[in-house]
């Protein structure tokens, strides 16, 4: 199956285009589009930048419509960016339910082929808005193979771009309408101590269906406060375009796991009914392999990289972050403003600013290495 396949239509159950004729120009008509924008409930408009044709770019924009930064970090196979299929999970899970495109006249075909394939992987109501008196050739081209409706009046346009809310589009993932900035308070959980552990849980080859965690050799997870569940979610939401990253940070934030545990994960892993995680350990390093329960403010990035994961070029048997976006993964920490506990002031090795991560991992191996070893008895043979 083909991780973005072609629109052919119209597809069953699928709204109609709108297409919206602006043939003056009207700065009405903008207004009113941008004055939908609400991504909390559901709406999205985009505006495309200038001077571009490239379909990369447009989803690069559409990224940043959702608020998030636009490029994801990383290496990917052939050197291509899966910024649409990152853009069509965000936009699956978090609900959007409504994209208006202003400048639709000047879409390439395959740029508007794009949008229609989105459409298609959604479910999403789109209204592309045509600034022109007619329909260009290469959009004509594209929209004719879909349902769609045109529309000239601007306060029919207008009950598209805003017809209420979404009933479940205001989770906590949801409010994040502009990237994070590098400034405001951390945020510090002890949660996050073993991100940078060195301990090396193994995967399960086969199928392996874990039981509930039972916390053996380690306390659980303090569990955030609504409060800070919510802010910690608006700041992972606008830190990161990717969306393993994104949830491996969120799953650290509830399981304390380490790096290499969460690279355990496969998109099955999570459960959608019963809104668990199951992460593995097959030599039982920690607690074994283990289904940990996944808190309703991490679900969404969660739901956003199964999605992912089924669509984006070899991303298919991976869930969360894999050992070497280690150094992605702290940078988006970091630009999220969440980190773990740091040392003491006298206790520093680095500069006062930098986050120490592995400050707890190096004490308690200094502390082992430390310990006496028993001397050996003396043979008697």
């Amino acid at each position: 199956m083909s991780p973005m396949p072609p629109a052919t239509g119209p597809a069953m159950g699928l709204p109609p285009v709108m297409l919206v004729m602006d043939p003056r120009d009207d700065a009405a008509h903008t207004h009113a589009a941008l004055a939908a924008h609400h991504p909390p409930t559901g709406r999205i408009t985009l505006h495309p930048g200038p001077g571009t044709t490239s379909e990369t770019g447009l989803a690069h924009d559409l990224l940043a419509a959702l608020g998030k930064p636009p490029l994801l970090p990383g290496r990917f196979p052939a050197g291509r960016q899966p910024a649409w299929e990152a853009a069509t999970a965000w936009i699956t899970a978090l609900p959007v339910t409504r994209l208006t495109v202003l400048r639709a006249h000047r879409l390439t075909a395959g740029r508007a082929e794009r949008l229609l394939r989105l459409r298609a992987l959604t479910g999403i109501h789109l209204a592309l808005v045509c600034h022109r008196p007619h329909i260009p050739a290469a959009l004509h081209q594209a929209i004719s193979t879909v349902e769609y409706t045109v529309v000239t009046d601007v306060a029919a346009a207008c009950r598209h771009y805003d017809d209420g809310p979404s009933s479940s589009a205001g989770a906590p993932a949801g409010e994040t309408a502009v990237p994070v900035r590098a400034s405001g308070r951390w945020i510090t959980s002890p949660a996050l101590d073993r991100l940078i552990s060195y301990d090396s849980p193994a995967s399960c080859a086969a199928s392996c269906t874990p039981p509930p965690i039972v916390w053996r050799h380690r306390p659980p997870p303090v569990p955030l406060t609504p409060r800070t569940a919510r802010e910690a979610a608006r700041r992972l939401a606008g830190a990161t375009a990717h969306p393993r990253l994104a949830a491996a940070l969120a799953a650290t934030l509830f399981t304390g796991a380490s790096l290499q545990q969460l690279a355990t994960a496969r998109p099955h892993d999570y459960d959608d009914t019963a809104t668990t995680l199951a992460l593995h350990d097959r030599a039982r390093y920690t607690d074994g392999c283990a289904a940990y329960p996944a808190p309703a403010w991490a679900r969404i990035f969660l739901q956003a990289a199964v999605c992912f994961a089924r669509l984006a070029p070899g991303q298919d048997q991976q869930l969360l972050a894999a050992p070497g976006d280690r150094t992605h993964l702290l940078s988006i920490a970091e630009t999220a403003r969440l980190r773990p506990p740091q040392p003491p002031a006298d206790g520093r090795k680095g500069p006062s600013g930098r986050v120490e991560w592995d400050w707890r991992e190096q004490r308690e191996a200094s502390r082992y290495d430390g310990m006496p070893t028993a001397r050996k008895r003396p043979s008697r043979l």
